[in-house]
């Protein structure tokens, strides 16, 4: 048993050792911004900018094009997430809201037609070697992020599910430490969408 708990220490270590300070920085970077994000820090939105930057860089150095091209979306969508929630903070009018049935069935479909035609797309026309995997993951976090610029209390379950579909992507593809990050932002997401609910409970009351 000891020499396994050493072997496992072992291989940590030289993961850590190989991983790139780039993703150092992508990893460290999207932890916080999930972290204040699930506390409703406003200043989620700055550091997911450092995040994002770091993890377009590091996703097209691994030929993961629709991860790359779903980090230009999370700049644009950190922007206007910022912008929002400042305005949002001044009204202080139910801040979080909650999809109905109707809006969960076009989230739904719209993940599916999404997922189809990114992987579709990578899978004829760049040399991406996970081109489904990675449209499926894409198309979950395009829409999560999207609900988390509306502050719609949802977002967090489709983080949870984004994160578990990335776990294997990552070790597939060597990020070792993404994998490890992405394994905590699992809890991180569930705990937001706790907290989120207590506060939207206490927002109708």
């Amino acid at each position: 048993m000891i020499l396994l708990i050493a072997s496992f220490f072992q291989f940590v270590t030289i993961q850590f050792q190989q991983t790139t300070l780039l993703e150092w920085v992508a990893v460290i970077a999207g932890f916080l911004c999930i972290y204040l994000a699930a506390k409703e820090s406003i200043w989620n939105w700055p550091i997911s900018i450092i995040s994002v930057v770091a993890y377009g860089i590091l996703f097209f150095r691994e030929a993961m094009y629709g991860d790359m091209t779903l980090q230009i979306y999370f700049l644009f969508t950190a922007f206007y997430g910022w912008y929002f929630w400042i305005n949002k903070k001044v009204e202080q009018h139910r801040p979080i809201a909650r999809l109905t049935i109707k809006h969960w069935l076009m989230v739904i479909i719209s993940i599916t037609l999404l997922s189809v035609l990114l992987g579709w797309f990578m899978d004829h026309y760049t040399n991406s070697t996970v081109p489904y995997a990675d449209g499926f993951c894409t198309s979950i976090s395009f829409a999560a992020q999207l609900l988390l610029t509306r502050k719609i209390l949802e977002n967090w379950l489709l983080w949870v599910f984004a994160n578990i579909c990335y776990v294997p992507l990552f070790i597939y593809k060597n990020l070792n430490l993404s994998a490890l990050l992405y394994l905590v932002l699992i809890v991180i997401a569930f705990n937001g969408y706790l907290i989120w609910r207590k506060t939207y409970r206490e927002q109708i009351n």
